[in-house]
């Protein structure tokens, strides 16, 4: 029953949600966001917004080398896998955009484009372009030199559902292949009926072989393999090619023997067995560049040319340099248009990564005593717990976000959403707020959502099995509060009052429904970080306005706070139950004041009356329980052997987490002992941004070195951010926080920008001593913010790194 009861309810809550979408977006909203590169883990792959459909993806290898194809396939982003940098140089989800993959390991640049028709759920195109690179080296087979080599490249074809799909004149061209264009016909409950249309352009050249195997096979021709797949596995293209080429290479070696094979740009050919299935491969080989052209067209419409699709394609160019220069202005030192690409690229892949996925969750409902971690050693408990591996499959969930990288983070994460809805709050407002709910969408009846959201197995295959589960206990910072504050600093003065909006939101009063639909939810999920992560003051005769406003969070271990997000960072040792976390206190002060604005707003006066004194108590908290006077910092609390309250200051970025989430205002009495701690380059200070860890503390750079030095950007524009406010204020540090804004902007800035430069990527972190960027390569997430940097206002343009500090 009480399983029973939570499903019924968290399908209520998806209703309400969905229903609130409805409201607050037009048709032609919804339907411009059906369709997209929603594979976020792919290079390149189309999908719709609906859970069990149509889906494709791209596949690609150069095929001179028997060996080459075994580990070297190209479909899933991979890390350090020989590129030279990918991702989209311009991207609207409205209207489609450009991307290039400069597989320097391949010898070749992919320009995979994707373009919608009306207005998405017309239908779409994408055109694969591949050019073969100045520094492509010659490989076996290529005697006339580089711009000879050999490329397969193969594009799936899935049905997921019930409906059907299958290519068209099957049997007429089930002997050698197909000569002209690959359409399907295909049909399903959401799509209706559809056209697919894979072209074959006559400028494109094919490789020959003098072995008698090519009269069998030619590939100039376009091969189609059909499956059956089950559900479970219908997303493992990639295995689906393997078997495909299987096939072919057993064949090969029994009619010739090993000795004998064909060259392996013949040998790794797909079976041309095109008919029916739900699963499809298409394989075109070329030498040289080349070029195709993919159209999705419902049944109903008329067919699109490649000429309309080289029109759209400069349309949607010429509209997204538009809509870009005009939402992120550069503002100096960074006018000059060197940025404007950097600016472009950065921007483009993080709204580009918003992935949509759709499947079941691991998770651990089974509340076991352990998981309260009210007894010494609970970590340990907590363990035993864990690995008892009490954890069922729950849903199915849905979930429309952003990704933080798509090689190594191709999933949700709490922690991250939040920073990357800044940007695109910016860019278009309705996106952001239906990202929101679809976050909403996952939240239980207790107001918890996973901080993980690992929906499905093609997600699930990208994850080490140890954090696949999530657990209903744990939280993670609660960052879809700060883009919901950024969405009410969209109102005007008098919002508070009023609620007019600016001109970005076409229809204001779907917005007030919007917000007043998910104002419950929020403050379910305030009510749950509350109650969930209470700390414990009046045990420890803690002097505090407040006897209940501390906390702490729940799934720490000695040597981790894997729930606060900051993973390694040095923490009270060993864990103890009496700790209270200063920056959980901070972010829950962030939930309240917001939770304050939107009551006051929706005309809910005791609400906003009773949320107003939350506020305010945490306000004094963070000063009564985590301000020390001797280290001159904000830090945590433990208790110490004696069971006597004591400070742990480890300073770095938990010192500036009052600050950073706006609790400290202009005329705050520690407000300069947090600015010198920021300026401290015997601190926190360095040229390329401030330091997660004081470089006194007998922590920094040990261990994981993780979060222990490494410069992060999300942290470092909430600085930024905060800076700017004070700078913007009377009081006395107003001259100061002006200064050290301008440098670090700067600083932080050149750096990303010179590191892209270098390597291509965007980076997870930043090497404190060089400015390198390090760890996961391609982080389009929230190292994105830099876009947002370069658009602030110039308050003072060319300080000089340090010498005003």
């Amino acid at each position: 029953m009480l399983r029973n009861g939570f499903v019924a309810l968290l399908v209520s809550v998806s209703a309400v949600l969905t229903t609130a979408e409805t409201s607050a977006f037009s048709k032609a909203s919804n339907d411009s966001l059906l369709w997209g590169p929603y594979r976020s883990n792919l290079y390149f792959g189309i999908r719709p917004r609906l859970p069990r459909s149509l889906s494709t993806g791209l596949l690609w290898a150069r095929v001179e080398d028997f060996t080459v194809i075994q580990d070297q396939i190209r479909v899933t982003c991979e890390q350090h896998a020989g590129m030279a940098g990918y991702g989209w140089d311009a991207y609207d989800p409205r209207i489609g955009g450009v991307q290039v993959v400069h597989d320097k390991g391949h010898g070749i640049d992919l320009e995979t484009s994707f373009v919608k028709f009306d207005e998405g759920i017309g239908g779409w195109a994408a055109r694969i372009k591949g050019t073969i690179r100045d520094d492509a080296e010659a490989g076996a087979g290529s005697p006339r030199g580089t711009h000879q080599l050999k490329t397969a490249v193969w594009f799936s074809v899935t049905l997921d559902g019930i409906g059907s799909i299958e290519p068209r004149d099957a049997e007429s061209n089930a002997e050698l292949g197909y000569e002209d264009e690959v359409e399907f016909t295909g049909n399903s409950a959401d799509l209706g009926d559809f056209k697919l249309r894979i072209t074959e352009p006559k400028s494109n050249s094919h490789p020959v072989a003098s072995h008698e195997a090519y009269q069998s096979r030619p590939l100039d021709r376009t091969l189609v393999n059909s499956f059956q797949i089950a559900q479970e596995n219908i997303w493992q293209t990639k295995g689906m090619l393997y078997s495909s080429l299987r096939t072919t290479i057993d064949e090969l070696v029994e009619i010739y023997g090993n000795d004998k094979l064909p060259p392996p740009w013949q040998t790794f050919t797909i079976p041309n067995k095109p008919g029916k299935g739900n699963g499809h491969l298409v394989q075109k080989n070329f030498e040289g560049p080349f070029e195709f052209d993919v159209f999705y067209t419902p049944a109903s419409k008329e067919a699109v040319t490649s000429e309309d699709l080289t029109k759209a394609l400069k349309s949607a160019s010429e509209a997204f340099d538009k809509k870009y220069s005009s939402t992120f202005q550069r503002q100096a030192p960074f006018t000059d248009k060197k940025y404007d690409g950097f600016g472009k690229s950065l921007f483009s892949n993080l709204i580009g990564g918003i992935g949509y996925f759709h499947g079941d969750q691991m998770i651990d409902r089974s509340y076991a005593p352990e998981y309260e971690e009210d007894d010494e050693n609970f970590w340990e408990a907590a363990a035993e717990a864990r690995a008892r591996g009490a954890q069922t499959p729950e849903g199915p969930y849905e979930l429309f976000t952003s990704v933080p990288s798509r090689p190594f983070f191709p999933r949700g994460f709490l922690w991250d959403e939040g920073f990357h809805l800044l940007p695109i709050l910016e860019w278009d407002a309705e996106i952001a707020m239906q990202i929101i709910s679809s976050w909403y969408n996952t939240m239980d009846s207790d107001g918890w959502i996973a901080r993980e959201q690992i929906v499905g197995d093609e997600a699930r295959s990208k994850v080490p099995v140890e954090f696949q589960v999530q657990y209903p206990h744990y939280a993670n910072p609660p960052t879809l509060f700060m883009a919901i504050e950024a969405l009410l600093n969209k109102f005007d003065g008098s919002a508070k009052t009023k609620g007019a909006l600016s001109e970005k939101f076409a229809d204001p009063e779907a917005v007030r429904s919007w917000l007043t639909t998910l104002y419950p939810l929020l403050q379910r999920n305030f009510d749950w970080y509350r109650r969930t992560q209470a700390g414990d003051i009046k045990t420890y005769e803690r002097e505090a306005f407040s006897s209940k406003e501390g906390y702490r969070w729940r799934g720490r271990t000695p040597r981790h706070t894997l729930t606060s997000g900051l993973d390694d960072y040095p923490r009270a040792q060993p864990p103890h139950i009496g700790e209270l976390h200063v920056d959980l206190l901070s972010w829950i002060g962030l939930m309240a004041r917001n939770i304050q604005r939107i009551a006051s707003y929706l005309g809910e006066t005791e609400d906003a009356t009773r949320y107003g004194k939350i506020v305010e108590a945490i306000g004094r908290n963070v000063d009564d329980l985590h301000w020390s006077k001797e280290n001159k910092a904000y830090c945590d609390v433990t208790a110490d052997e004696y069971d006597e309250s004591s400070h742990v200051c480890h300073k770095g970025y938990i010192s500036l987490f009052p600050f950073m989430t706006g609790l400290i205002g202009p005329e705050h009495q520690h407000l300069k002992e947090v600015l010198d701690l920021i300026a401290d380059e015997n601190e926190l200070w360095s040229p390329f941004g401030i330091r997660s860890l004081s470089t006194r503390d007998s922590g920094y750079g040990q261990d994981e070195n993780y979060w222990r030095s490494p410069i992060w950007i999300n942290m470092n524009y909430l600085i930024v951010k905060e800076l700017l406010n004070i700078s913007q204020q009377p009081g006395p540090q107003r001259e100061r926080a002006q200064t050290l804004y301008s440098a670090l902007r700067k600083n932080l800035v050149d750096n990303v920008y010179n590191s892209w430069l270098d390597t291509g990527f965007a980076w997870e972190q930043y090497n404190p001593d060089t400015g390198a960027g390090q760890r996961t390569q391609h982080f389009t997430g929230w190292t994105s913010l830099v876009v947002q940097l370069m658009a602030m206002p110039d308050l003072k343009a060319g300080v000089k790194v340090h010498d005003e500090l």
